[in-house]
């Protein structure tokens, strides 16, 4: 295939056998119904060759996928038809990291779990925090918009990136804007990036912001006899006066299930958990920990246990992580949802999962970033099973409509890709859509870019 020769030509690292090419047909979303394979798979090692590959492609009119490491929940990052997948694993250095001006400038497969690790050393930090940190990578994070528990505090992923480098579909590299703070010189082209899921350029460098290391971190768990109680809470302490850090809510069910098979002493009796966790000065902590006490007392809590240390923190965030691994256990197939509801809605829409789940016999598992009212229902299933698979459809369907009905956002963090598709119409103002088509088709004529997924 000459395609396939010029692509040879330009970068060695190239799979094309059929056993190689199975191993990237998947990512952590449903699995499809019907299977697709790559042309190929390319691993670029620098900007040029990426240019070079998305000229080759567009003159060819072959989709490129791009993809780090997999952890798409939405099919993200699955082939389709007549594509390729571009691999970032060979472009995963930490480039700079200037403490002077707070930046860090790193290439797209760049782990976000690491580079705090290095940042630490520098008593510096990267807030956006995905429950995968120890794999998902910066592009990954940027392309969705990422967040994770510190979101209600710090804010999420557009909000630390100051610029990027990019490649457009026909092969042009273009920087969205400086290396510095702040800059409203012309359109603010990189927040037209972040989030757009691979659909509009391919993000080969990435400028951050840092913020200094907090000096203190002190994590409380509160436990509650009704998880309605527990959502009650969540407004109790916002509206405070000060902000945690995160502000997370585990039901029972997920409780338990992170207990059984990562244990680490859980209260598995208590109906709900919130996970808040103060940071800052040591002094400031302290003292809106007395607040935080008397809160959680008048809003019910029936146990407030604190994390003793940092190795103790850890653990505890570790084992919430785990949480989908853990439900893993209990079915072959686990689908985990995003979705962002107005605060004052999250009582309303936790009953109404509840609901849906036990009329659909689908186990499911909530729990959430509930200071901002990202909430992750989790339903483990066996997608093998008929009767099961068709249930969930139905749930899911009655579930998104609810949560569009009551002024929700499909998606906060996971994007939209392949598995969201028939609701984000319902979600979106209709000329606002249409103009989100038009600027893709401007960006990329061809429409090779991540095709089929999001809009």
């Amino acid at each position: 295939m000459d395609f396939i020769n010029k692509l040879k030509k330009i970068t060695s690292d190239v799979l094309l056998k059929k056993e190689e090419l199975y191993v990237y047909a998947y990512d952590t979303s449903q699995n499809p119904d019907k299977l697709i394979l790559p042309l190929a798979v390319v691993f670029p090692k620098n900007t040029e060759e990426v240019s070079k590959i998305a000229k080759l492609c567009n003159e060819y009119k072959i989709s490129i996928v791009p993809r780090a490491q997999g952890t798409n929940h939405c099919g993200g990052t699955r082939p389709v038809e007549n594509c390729i997948i571009m691999h970032f694993s060979k472009m995963n250095k930490i480039i700079n990291i200037d403490s002077e001006n707070l930046i860090a400038i790193v290439e797209p497969n760049v782990v976000i779990g690491n580079l705090n690790k290095e940042l630490d050393k520098l008593n510096l930090f990267f807030p956006p925090d995905p429950s995968n940190l120890a794999v998902s990578t910066v592009a990954g994070a940027v392309s969705l918009c990422a967040g994770g528990p510190r979101t209600f505090k710090y804010g999420n992923t557009k909000d630390y990136v100051i610029n990027l480098e990019v490649v457009l579909a026909d092969g042009t590299i273009i920087e969205t804007s400086k290396n510095i703070a702040k800059n409203v010189s012309g359109y603010n082209l990189t927040s037209l990036f972040v989030g757009s899921e691979g659909t509009l350029g391919i993000i080969t460098k990435a400028t951050l912001k840092l913020i200094p290391k907090p000096q203190t971190r002190l994590l409380t768990m509160c436990y509650f006899d009704s998880l309605i109680d527990a959502t009650k809470c969540v407004n109790n302490v916002i509206n405070s006066g000060f902000i945690p850090s995160t502000l997370d809510l585990i039901d029972k069910f997920t409780i338990q299930t992170i207990e059984k098979f990562n244990p680490c002493g859980l209260l598995v009796d208590k109906e709900a958990m919130l996970l808040i966790e103060l940071d800052g000065f040591e002094a400031c902590v302290k003292y809106e920990l007395e607040i935080l006490k008397k809160i959680l007392e008048k809003s019910g809590a029936s146990a407030i246990i604190q994390a003793k240390n940092d190795i103790e923190n850890e653990n505890i965030w570790r084992a919430r992580r785990s949480a989908f691994s853990a439900l893993s256990q209990l079915k072959p197939n686990v689908i985990t949802e995003d979705i962002v509801v107005p605060k004052s809605k999250i009582v309303d829409f936790v009953i109404k999962t509840q609901e849906l789940a036990k009329k659909y016999s689908i186990i499911t598992a909530i729990m959430g970033h509930a200071g901002d009212g990202n909430i992750h229902p989790n339903f483990a299933l066996d997608l093998e099973n008929i009767e099961e698979k068709e249930n969930f459809k139905k749930l899911k369907d009655e579930l998104f409509s609810y949560a569009i009905s009551i002024g929700a956002a499909p998606s906060g963090e996971h994007g939209i890709g392949t598995q969201k598709q028939k609701y984000l119409s319902l979600a979106l103002d209709k000329n606002s859509h249409e103009l989100m088509k038009k600027i893709k088709h401007l960006l990329d004529t061809n429409n090779i870019l991540n095709t089929g997924k999001s809009l």
